[in-house]
């Protein structure tokens, strides 16, 4: 009997985003050959395009589903469920810290590896990852506010802290990736704690520590 074939298309469509997304995190969207994400993932040329119209559209979508979720998963979830702002920043940055000491070599951040590479090449590409960024720093900057409603934070600016936090995460991961050391996130961390802002409104003159206690 002739074996009876299985018509997936989500599956399919899934399997192209799972090859593409590690292709451009490993070696980055130019270098990555339709033609080569085509036999990795085992589809016909027919099958990607009619998903994916075109390279950009695969991007896009790369972006948009799988790069957005990371940064959900990694930070934006676990900050929203963490006693505080300070306490969940601290904690994904050791979480990160580990989980690339376990792996044993440093990819870098899927967000910043694109970035780095797609934001002036197009002005669709530049947009996705601006939102991506733009709902992280919102997501920790909403946590210092409810901390500040809790009696928390003071005068801690909610915009400088997502800022200066989404800044340091990210150098440090483009700092990890160089080094292939995942330590230097604990670095980064110790230089975030010893930062201190302007504790509010023009002429303040109290400064206050961002993350220390």
């Amino acid at each position: 009997m002739r074996k009876k074939r299985t018509n997936d298309p989500e599956g399919m469509r899934r399997r192209v985003l799972d090859v593409a997304e590690d292709s451009f995190q490993a070696r980055g969207y130019h270098a990555s050959s339709l033609g080569d994400l085509m036999a990795a993932a085992g589809v016909t040329g027919g099958a990607l395009h009619h998903h994916f119209p075109t390279k950009k559209a695969l991007a896009l979508a790369v972006i948009e589903e799988r790069v957005a979720a990371a940064v959900e998963e990694t930070w934006i979830t676990p900050v929203r469920a963490a006693p505080s702002a300070r306490e969940g920043v601290r904690a994904v940055f050791e979480a990160v810290a580990v989980e690339l000491e376990q792996q044993g070599y440093v990819r870098g951040c899927p967000l910043n590896n694109l970035a780095h590479e797609l934001s002036l090449a197009d002005d669709e590409f530049r947009a996705a990852l601006v939102r991506i960024f733009a709902n992280w720093r919102q997501a920790i900057a909403d946590k210092i506010r409810a901390d500040q409603l809790d009696g928390g934070e003071g005068a801690t600016d909610p915009e400088r802290f997502a800022a200066l936090t989404v800044a340091a995460y990210s150098g440090a991961m483009s700092m990890a990736k160089t080094s292939q050391d995942g330590a230097v996130l604990r670095e980064c961390l110790k230089g975030l704690e010893s930062v201190h802002p302007s504790s509010g409104g023009p002429g303040a003159r109290r400064r206050r520590r961002v993350l220390l206690r």
